[in-house]
């Protein structure tokens, strides 16, 4: 814990922050991790908790210096991260990572694109500053976890805050002092809560992440202070937040000599759905297309989890599409239904399918204790399907297509991308920004992306 005698979490990350040497296989999954997230922020940028929000910052918003995705508008840097960040995480369709137990593009790329836009960098600097951002998240998340998140904390709007105020404050060009600064402020920012999953406060909470990471680098940078031990003082972050370990230990160590983000990976979504209910998505498709059973063949079908799942998958008959994306109940009902589970599954339509909510009282979640015994919590369950005819199918799923361990191919992501662009821009230019987004390393103005996808109607 920090004193006196000990070098504060905050000034390593710092130098971290400022200093590191960013490896071309770290920029690679940064890479794939933006082009992800800024498709799924098209997407979600219609959104009403998108619109609410973009509402507001037209109304409130400062000089309009960034560019808001999927509109023709431009705000203040923090209300343009907090639309963008909104927008990201919308649809539960934005990526995961396991170790932080966040969704860490959200957040991070809200903030490195209002940020890059400041500064007018160009792709490089974007990538290098979402990794940074990303390794802090990552070392926050292996303190805190899992005993923070399973206290109710939301880590996307946690640990994303001082991930994202990591980003902006690389691409702001801050020194060590100021980025570790910027990251102590963001430490005091840092909220949200897991019982807001299902309404519109929790694609909210990973816009403020990205807005509150954006206005702590402005603030540090201005001159603004903070405690130097916000983040592992006795009354800082890691022990308000119920953190597993309350300092770095040797993590300090591996911050620019281990990357999370190659090592451990990112898990992108196939499915816009909580990660928690993927490991079921997958195993029910499958058993649906090698046995050919329907709907009406189903007597019951039970899925055995990791005793984290039922506080996040908190919705057993949902009531709107957000709450749908937690509840495992639904998510399994329609990927038996239907054979497939898409955006419009959580659509009006899709939640009212007659076929799904006759299946809902045979869905059945509980606890196995044989479950995430010896892997990440919200990664396994156990499914057993019982037909009619008598026939029972048990089988053991560790992760989704998607995953570190299944990672989806180049062609799927751009299939993902385009799908998810043109919800909101017309086929050409979804088609012009995937390219974009393809050669972004060599891109010489982040503000070239903001003007192709802010300033074209759908």
């Amino acid at each position: 814990m920090g004193d006196e005698h000990t070098v504060p979490a905050l000034s390593q990350f710092g130098e971290f922050v400022a200093r590191a040497v960013v490896p071309p296989p770290a920029r690679i999954a940064a890479r794939n991790a933006v082009l992800d997230t800024v498709g799924v922020t098209l997407a979600g940028s219609n959104e009403p908790a998108a619109r609410l929000v973009r509402d507001v910052a037209r109304a409130e918003g400062g000089a309009p210096r960034c560019g808001i995705l999927g509109v023709a508008e431009r705000s203040g840097a923090g209300w343009a991260a907090l639309a963008n960040g909104t927008a990201a995480h919308a649809l539960d369709f934005d990526d995961m990572c396991f170790v932080s137990m966040a969704h860490p593009s959200a957040p991070l790329v809200a903030a490195g694109l209002a940020a890059a836009e400041l500064a007018e960098v160009g792709g490089t600097a974007l990538l290098d500053a979402y990794c940074v951002g990303f390794e802090i998240e990552a070392v926050l998340g292996r303190l805190m976890n899992p005993t923070h998140y399973e206290q109710g904390w939301h880590a996307t709007a946690t640990v994303g805050t001082v991930g994202a105020a990591a980003t902006a404050a690389r691409l702001l060009g801050q020194d060590a002092a100021t980025a570790a600064g910027s990251m102590a402020i963001a430490a005091c920012e840092a909220s949200g809560l897991k019982e807001s999953f299902g309404t519109m406060v929790k694609p909210l909470q990973g816009g403020l992440a990205g807005r509150n990471g954006v206005l702590a680098a402005l603030l540090a940078g201005s001159g603004f202070t903070a405690s130097e031990h916000a983040v592992d003082g006795p009354q800082g972050l890691l022990v308000a937040m119920q953190a597993r370990h309350h300092d770095l230990g040797d993590r300090a160590d591996e911050l620019g000599r281990v990357w999370e983000i190659v090592d451990g990976g990112i898990t992108v979504k196939l499915y816009p759905s909580c990660a928690a209910t993927h490991p079921t998505i997958d195993m029910l498709l499958d058993l649906r297309a090698e046995h050919r059973f329907t709907a009406a063949d189903v007597e019951a079908v039970e899925i055995g989890v990791d005793s984290v799942t039922p506080t996040v998958l908190i919705h057993d008959r949902p009531t709107s599409g957000l709450e749908g994306k937690f509840s495992m109940h639904f998510c399994a009902a329609t990927a038996v239904a239907h054979g497939q589970v898409n955006i419009q599954t959580f659509e009006p339509n899709g939640l009212a399918d007659p076929v799904v909510r006759a299946l809902l009282p045979r869905m059945a979640m509980r606890v196995d204790p044989s479950v995430g015994v010896d892997q990440p919590t919200l990664t396994e369950a156990v499914v057993t399907v019982r037909l009619v005819d008598g026939r029972s199918f048990e089988r053991r799923v560790r992760g989704a297509r998607g995953y570190p361990s299944r990672p989806p191919t180049a062609d799927e992501l751009d299939r993902k991308f385009r799908a998810c662009a043109e919800r909101a821009v017309p086929q050409q230019v979804a088609g012009e920004a995937l390219e974009w987004l393809r050669n972004l390393e060599h891109q010489p103005r982040v503000a070239g992306l903001m003007d192709l996808l802010s300033a074209v109607p759908a």
